[in-house]
């Protein structure tokens, strides 16, 4: 198993490394969500689907939440740095 190491034990490098993936990411999966979103959105609209596959495409967003709060700690831990 990988241990975690601390932001304040990384270098600032790695930092900005780290960062741009979890941007990267966040990306991704974020277009890829709301693809998914308009499509079932569309066949909720169109099909005698029920109204509650609506639901299923924002409780999904919730999965993003981990990656927006480590790169929110990622950007606190650089302008900490760079204040310095």
């Amino acid at each position: 198993m990988k241990k975690v190491i601390p932001l304040t034990e990384l270098s600032t490098e790695e930092l900005y490394k780290k960062k741009q993936s979890i941007k990267g990411a966040l990306i991704g999966l974020g277009l890829v969500m709301l693809a998914a979103f308009l499509v079932l959105i569309y066949l909720v609209i169109t099909a005698k689907a029920p109204k509650v596959l609506a639901t299923i495409p924002i409780s999904c967003m919730l999965a993003l939440l981990p990656a927006f709060i480590s790169l929110g700690q990622i950007n606190t831990e650089i302008k900490n740095r760079n204040s310095k």
